[in-house]
């Protein structure tokens, strides 16, 4: 008879387990979809970043040389 009640202990314990479980994987698949997110989010924000680099770095080069010195002078 005393075996009953350790039994289900042990029962309780192991649904208890598989509860817990999937009760992380399922905060383990949301944790993955906001990774995911916010590594496409960060590669948009990089790629937007090397865009307006390189739009800046073409208006320095339209500017005349001497602009530079000038701006220099004046200041």
């Amino acid at each position: 008879m005393s075996q009953t009640p350790l039994i289900d202990q042990i029962a309780q314990r192991v649904e208890h387990l598989l509860l817990r479980h999937e009760e992380l994987q399922r905060t383990n698949a949301l944790l993955a979809t906001q990774v995911q997110e916010l590594t496409h989010e960060r590669d948009l924000l990089k790629s937007r970043l090397g865009a307006a680099r390189h739009r800046i770095d073409a208006l320095i080069d339209r500017l005349p040389q001497g602009a530079e010195a000038t701006t220099k002078d004046n200041a």
